[in-house]
């Protein structure tokens, strides 16, 4: 009976590692892509998810993300690009992880026509999703580049898409979404340029995002307030963690942004993103900038994007690890 009794207690305690290792594995990861490592930079935007499927979506990879060749993407499996302004698409892109310094990147690296984005969804062979008319934009390029069209996928507001253990789904953002001539090229591009004129691809998005583990994040894109934070992303997907632009100008500004997050969406936590400003310095948040203020502002817990730095969340929105 004793033995029985130790092999009962052994048992027990292999199933009870089992589901602790399953729920650490039940937790998204997010990783910031940005100018310097272990800071908030002037251009960042870029955040890598990980589903606890293994499935890996990057979003805004912009122009801190050094090209396809970047050893911090590793495999990618989505991307997500909420407009096709140079700073999300990537006019330009450092050469390098951490080229230059937090304030005054190195953007020695021209990316048009292409764009840093397509440039990634060929190397990867990744698969775009994106809102409006962009998807026929991201198409053309995938085919005049010898990539795949197909892999340029459509969602408008009120659908989605799953792609492994990932379900995404557009919502509105109030923003413009020009496509600078640069990305056209040719005689129609200078054409374009010299005319003073630009593309115009539909209505910029936000995107909700709800991973394996149940967890729906918001990304919030380059927006001003709107009712849909509330009647969408709140009350229909429940998002309970957001991404928020605070940059102000072309976006909220931190007041603004924290009006949208403390009365709106009211998720469990948010990550600050698009500050346009040297956030930090030595990982710690500077006096006076926007990113003191919205944190400030905020009633939940925010979580600041430093480069590199892993956070791990649970499906309630909760930061459990490297926070």
């Amino acid at each position: 009976m004793r033995k029985f009794a130790i092999y009962l207690a052994i048992l027990s305690a292999g199933l009870l590692g089992t589901e602790m290792t399953n729920a650490v594995a039940a937790n998204v990861k997010v990783t910031p892509l940005g100018g310097q490592k272990g800071e908030f930079c002037r251009l960042d935007r870029a955040l890598l998810f990980e589903d606890p499927d293994g499935t890996r979506l990057l979003y805004d990879p912009g122009m801190t993300v050094a090209g396809p060749e970047d050893p911090r993407l590793g495999k990618i499996d989505i991307i997500l690009i909420s407009h096709m302004h140079g700073d999300h698409v990537g006019s330009r892109h450092n050469a390098t992880p951490n080229a230059g310094s937090c304030a005054k990147p190195d953007l020695s690296v021209v990316a048009v026509p292409n764009t840093n984005v397509v440039n990634i969804l060929l190397a990867k062979n990744a698969k775009i999703v994106t809102g409006s008319e962009m998807p026929a934009f991201f198409a053309g390029k995938l085919k005049a580049l010898g990539g795949n069209p197909k892999n340029s996928l459509l969602v408008r507001f009120g659908a989605s898409k799953k792609i492994g253990g990932v379900e995404i789904a557009t919502v509105p953002a109030v923003h413009s979404n020009g496509v600078s001539p640069s990305f056209i090229g040719g005689e129609l591009g200078e054409a374009m340029a010299a005319a003073g004129i630009g593309g115009h691809v539909g209505p910029p998005t936000g995107y909700v995002v709800r991973f394996s583990n149940d967890l729906a994040v918001y990304l919030s894109g380059d927006t001003g307030i709107t009712a849909e934070q509330e009647l969408v992303v709140q009350k229909f997907y429940n998002a309970k963690l957001a991404v928020i632009n605070i940059g102000d100008t072309f976006t909220t500004g931190p007041l603004e942004a924290a009006y949208v997050i403390n009365e709106l969406v009211k998720p469990t936590s948010v990550i600050a993103s698009h500050a346009n400003e040297e956030a930090t310095r030595d990982g710690k948040v500077l006096v006076g900038t926007r990113t003191e203020a919205f944190q400030k502002a905020v009633k939940v817990p925010v979580h600041i994007p430093l480069s590199g730095s892993v956070m791990e969340f649970d499906s309630t929105g909760t930061c459990v690890a490297g926070c």
